[in-house]
Formats: C-alpha cells, sequence, structure tokens
C-alpha cells in the first residue's frame, strides 16, 4: 500500500483507535493497528482487544491500495511528534512500512492483514437514533457509579432496557455498585421496541464518551443480546456486551421516604469538598446533622482533627444524623445542573434518594455510613 495524508488527519484517527489497545500484549497482533488504503481516497483505521473494535476512516491520498498491520502505539507517538502540518507518506511492503514526513523517516515492522482478527457482529436487529447530547448525558450522569470489582462482573457496565414510566414507554440506563445508583430515564426512541435488555461495558462506555466529544449529530444504536454498536459518522465502535444478569434496582429506590431537605447543590457541594479535606481514605465519612432549615457538615478524623460547616437548606422535618462517603456524595453533587437538590430521607440507615425534582430525568440513591 501507498498513501499520503494530512498529519492532523492521522493524528485525529490514531487517537481514536490507539486508546483501545492494551498496553501489555500476550498476542502481538493485538499490539497493532489495521491500515487499509482504499481506491476510494479513504485510509481505515481499526483496533481491538478481542471485546471491543474501532474502525476509523479518514481522506487520503491513495497511490497504491492495499492493507497492512503496524504498531499503533508507536505509529500514534510519531504521528503526534511530527511537524504540524506535514503531509504524511506512509508506504508498506516486504513486512515493512516506510513512514516519511518533511525530513524525518522511519522503517516499522508490519504482521499480515490476515492474522488480524475481527469481530463477528452477526445480526443487529434493534436499530435506532439518538442525540449524540443525549448520549453524553446518560453516560456522564450514570458511569461513576459502575462497579470496579471484577468478582461483580454483572456490574461492571452500565445497563439499558426499554420500560414503561407512568404508561408511557421509556428507555432507562443504569449503573450501581451496591453503594450508589444511579439511573437515567428518557423517551423510548423509535425502533427500540422489542430490545433485549443489556450491559454496555465500562471500557466501551469510556471509549464512547471520548468519541462523542467531537460529533453533534445522530449516533446509530444497533445491538443483539452480545453485541451493540455504536455509528458516530467517521468512527464506528463495536463491542460487546457483559453476559450476565443485571440485578432489579427498583427494588433499592426508596419510595416512601418523607424527609425531604431541599438545599443549593452548589453551595452543599462546595461545604462538603471542604470538610471532606481532612478525611483520609479510612475515614471518607462526612456525617450530616440535620435541624430546622439548616444541616451542619462535620469530619472527624482521628489522624488529622476535625472539621465542621454549616449549610442552609429547607428542612422542617425531625432533627437527625446520618453519614455518606464524601466521594460518593460529591460525584453525585458534581451531576446537578439545577439551582436546587432535593434529598429524601427516611432514618440513618436507610437508602437515601437525590435528584433535582420529581420531572428530573436522573435519579440517584446512596447507602448511609455509620458514623
Amino acid at each position: 500500500m501507498k498513501a499520503t495524508i494530512e498529519r492532523a488527519a492521522l493524528l485525529k484517527g490514531l487517537s481514536h483507535v490507539q486508546s483501545v489497545v492494551e498496553r501489555r500484549n500476550t498476542i502481538p497482533i493485538l499490539s497493532n493497528v489495521l491500515l487499509e488504503a482504499t481506491a476510494e481516497g479513504r485510509l481505515r483505521m481499526m483496533a481491538t482487544d478481542l471485546d471491543l473494535q474501532i474502525n476509523e476512516s479518514v481522506a487520503a491520498q491513495v497511490d497504491q491500495p492495499g492493507t497492512t498491520t503496524v504498531s499503533a502505539h508507536t505509529l500514534f507517538d510519531i504521528a503526534r511528534k511530527l511537524p504540524d502540518g506535514s503531509q504524511v507518506q506512509l508506504h508498506a511492503a516486504d513486512g515493512r512500512m516506510a513512514i516519511a514526513a518533511g525530513r524525518a523517516r522511519f522503517s516499522l515492522g508490519t504482521l499480515p492483514r490476515d492474522d488480524f482478527p475481527q469481530i463477528a457482529e452477526g445480526e443487529l436487529p434493534t436499530q435506532f437514533d439518538l442525540p449524540a447530547e443525549t448520549l453524553k448525558q446518560v453516560i456522564d450522569k450514570t458511569r461513576f457509579a459502575i462497579s470496579t470489582e471484577e468478582t461483580r462482573y454483572y456490574l461492571n457496565g452500565i445497563f439499558l432496557h426499554a420500560s414503561e414510566d407512568g404508561g408511557k414507554p421509556v428507555l432507562k440506563a443504569a449503573a450501581t455498585d451496591g453503594h450508589r445508583l444511579a439511573r437515567v430515564t428518557l423517551p423510548k426512541p423509535d425502533g427500540a421496541d422489542g430490545m433485549p435488555d443489556v450491559i454496555v461495558p465500562r471500557k466501551c462506555v469510556g471509549e464512547l464518551r471520548k468519541l462523542l466529544d467531537e460529533v453533534d449529530a445522530q449516533v446509530g444504536v444497533s445491538l443483539s443480546a452480545t453485541k451493540i454498536r455504536f455509528d458516530l459518522g467517521t468512527a464506528v465502535l463495536t463491542s460487546k456486551l457483559i453476559d450476565g444478569t443485571f440485578p432489579d434496582y427498583n427494588r433499592v429506590i426508596p419510595t416512601g421516604n418523607d424527609k425531604i431537605l431541599r438545599l443549593d447543590p452548589r453551595g452543599f457541594q462546595e461545604g462538603v469538598d471542604r470538610v471532606a479535606t481532612i478525611a483520609t481514605e479510612k475515614t471518607r465519612a462526612v456525617k450530616m446533622a440535620l435541624d430546622r432549615d439548616r444541616v451542619t457538615l462535620s469530619v472527624t478524623s482521628p489522624e488529622n482533627g476535625t472539621a465542621a460547616e454549616e449549610v442552609p437548606g429547607d428542612y422542617s422535618a425531625n432533627s437527625f444524623e446520618i453519614g455518606f462517603n464524601s466521594r460518593y456524595l460529591l460525584d453525585i453533587l458534581g451531576q446537578i445542573e439545577g439551582d436546587l437538590v432535593e434529598v429524601h430521607l427516611a432514618d440513618a440507615a436507610a437508602p437515601t434518594l437525590i435528584r433535582e425534582n420529581d420531572k428530573s430525568p436522573a435519579l440517584y440513591v446512596l447507602m448511609p455510613m455509620r458514623v
């Protein structure tokens, strides 16, 4: 193959595909990116870790169509260090790939294209479109609650399922790690009827979120019970789904929490952040003492001392104390966009519900800690 491509286009494409490639690989071909120069004047790039695959297509001047595979991270590092605005010539022949740009010359070893694995998508019967902005919000408001415990692998992703809410068809996205739950509800898109319940893995969610920053149109979503594909224009992301059963999370969403605290999310977030300064890995707990129209936040650390701050709030129920993991609380408050947040409490041991209001698409549940 022989092709010339603008450095910026090459770098942008490689930045997307190389992040899928694992740094340490026991299978050499998985460290490589597949490059295919087509007669239509495109350079197609593909990378995979056998669970996740990304295809990217960029414009190029193709003198000789062909295909090869070369180290993804090495090629990306070279492209990153080449001069701005330079034209990059790629020429693969006899097991080597020559790269030339300006006065720089490189020669890299290649591996045969036939050894490169591809994820077999099979049939993807459910197909619908979602605006990139909506998909971004769904990810941002749920992914912080994805579990990182490998033993509970079925919690290592975002659960997507069609459902009904007040008689209206909706699409729900949920994530939980057993300590907190995040759920977003949106109107069910056309084409999502009869879709299977699926768990989208954490790595796929992370790669998708990075790609969405460069997309402002609709994103095509196609899925079956085992695979999901996101079509983002020049990039296509395909992933295997987590083979497991997501727990019935509705059971932990409290419906009878009658003590309601309303307060400014920014002031609350800053107060929690300030008192949590002295918290340690062991004692992440922040204590909330609720009194009429105010909350006293406090942290006690045997190593560092104590901290306290009073935050104004609208509260008229009985006084009581409850403790939360400060980091978990900050994660949730960071997603509240309005100027008011509702905290629905029951007692010091019961799950607490946090949301902007009853019309808000996002809802959070946080388990308290003993303090």
